[in-house]
């Protein structure tokens, strides 16, 4: 009688497994969201450096009365170009804010200069350690911040088509409305 190694039942156990794990994450209010530890926290400091002749960003504007939004962003990014007239759209109705991460200064200012300008302050990042501070994955991503300074709802990726109209503007809206 031929024996049957115990090691047979490894495959079939790591499918069930990994089946298992990818129906757990289907099954998640949004599976599409990146969930943000930060969420209902104070917002974290920024960096203390600008782009020249730009208004430097500071820890208390995030604090000002309104709701704002925190773009951390570069010019070297194909997504935060794409976002990039959203982003100006935006900044004719609310204070946004950005913070340029690891980004050669002078390509930085050429792609404000040439593509316009949607950020009322700055700060620059040249080493990604506010983006760490506030748990950024990869740019763009946008938070979106309260009068007191308190993180809402952090969007990762591109404000652009349906992901913008779909999942940002809801919580946009949202956070206007409990501001008044």
């Amino acid at each position: 009688m031929a024996r049957i190694s115990p090691l047979v039942a490894v495959p079939p156990l790591a499918f069930a497994a990994i089946a298992g794990l990818f129906l757990w994450g289907m099954g998640r209010e949004d599976p599409d969201s990146l969930p943000s530890a930060m969420i209902g926290r104070a917002a974290p400091p920024v960096p203390v450096t600008t782009l020249p002749g730009k208004t430097q960003l500071t820890d208390a504007m995030l604090r000002e009365p309104g709701v704002k939004l925190v773009n951390f962003w570069a010019s070297w990014c194909p997504p935060c170009r794409a976002e990039h007239p959203t982003l100006m759209e935006l900044s004719r109705s609310l204070p946004v804010y950005g913070v340029d991460l690891k980004d050669p200064e002078s390509q930085a200012l050429d792609f404000l200069n040439k593509d316009g300008d949607p950020f009322h302050a700055l700060a620059t990042d040249p080493r990604g350690r506010a983006a760490i501070d506030w748990g950024v994955t990869a740019p763009p991503e946008t938070f979106i911040i309260d009068g007191d300074g308190t993180i809402l709802f952090r969007f990762a990726g591109p404000l652009v088509r349906e992901d913008y109209t779909n999942r940002f503007l809801p919580e946009l809206q949202r956070a206007m409305v409990a501001e008044d």
